[in-house]
């Protein structure tokens, strides 16, 4: 498939769910896709990072289920934050735990998963719709029921993929894309390269083959297709770009300009103002 038919199969009002870690392969081209498409009032449940800023800065998010949204090397997601400070969205914030524990009740088609994590803190004091159960046996627990998860549709990148949407990571974290993938109505897969099955594994051993083609319903060639995060061993994150990103994020002329340059237009051009973004950097530190 193309990015832009992912973005055509999704619809507004949809819970989408978002791969990767904050600033770690993230699947940006299908989210540039979408930002470029008229899908709105969405759910997003993500590990946030910049796809929750770009969607946030479009308008496009009306409930965010994360645990954070962050740039990595820059702590707090400028657009996530401007966009909570004034209220743009609902947002049910939740520990790292229960939202892992939240997609495997909804992989497992359970409607909650009974975990420890969350007792005796703010989470719950946050998010009053959480409850508690007790445990049926004799030591009685009582544990958070943390609700599954369900998602319309889920976008995740990984490095390498064959046609039929077995999908492998090789860098050093799976960050729970094969959850979204299987917690998900339809799932859809942007790599940076299609190979041939046989060659699914040919880099890394069995357990990199993280994403099985029974939970994909389309997969996307997309050489950077995560940049301006990481997708290691591919390409590390873009730090200059990142920055520019987030001192834009903080300006509303700057974001104008910002994003007239490199979201106006279709992803070959945004890989191409990227490029010519460097190669001014790189006069720039020349000629100092």
């Amino acid at each position: 498939m193309t990015a832009e038919e992912v973005a055509g199969r999704l619809e507004s009002g949809m819970t989408i769910g978002i791969g990767g870690w904050g600033s770690r392969r993230k699947p940006m081209a299908l989210v540039r896709a979408l930002l470029r498409s008229d899908v709105t009032d969405l759910t997003v449940v993500s590990y946030g990072g910049p796809d929750i800023g770009l969607l946030a800065a479009a308008g496009k998010i009306r409930r965010l289920v994360a645990a954070f949204a962050t740039l990595d090397s820059i702590p707090l997601e400028p657009h996530f934050q401007a966009a909570r400070q004034r209220g743009a969205f609902e947002m049910m914030e939740l520990d790292e735990a229960m939202f892992m524990w939240g997609l495997t009740a909804a992989a497992h088609r359970l409607p909650f998963m009974p975990i420890r994590a969350g007792l005796a803190s703010d989470v719950m004091s946050i998010n009053p719709s959480l409850r508690t159960i007790t445990s049926p046996y004799e030591d009685g627990e009582e544990l958070v029921a943390v609700p599954a998860l369900r998602l319309d549709a889920a976008l995740v990148h990984l490095n390498r993929a064959d046609v039929h949407g077995n999908a492998q990571y090789l860098g050093p974290d799976p960050y729970f894309d094969d959850l979204f993938c299987e917690a998900a109505d339809a799932a859809y897969v942007s790599c940076e390269r299609i190979v041939d099955t046989a060659d699914v594994l040919k880099d890394s051993g069995p357990q990199s083959l993280l994403v099985k083609r029974a939970f994909v319903n389309g997969v996307v060639e997309s050489p950077n297709g995560a940049h301006f995060t990481s997708c290691v061993p591919d390409h590390d994150r873009d730090e200059a770009f990142q920055r520019a990103y987030a001192q834009a994020a903080r300006d509303p002329d700057a974001w104008r300009a910002f994003s007239e340059r490199f979201l106006s237009g279709d992803e070959d051009a945004y890989q191409a103002a990227v490029a010519a973004f460097h190669k001014e950097k790189a006069e720039e530190e020349a000629a100092a």
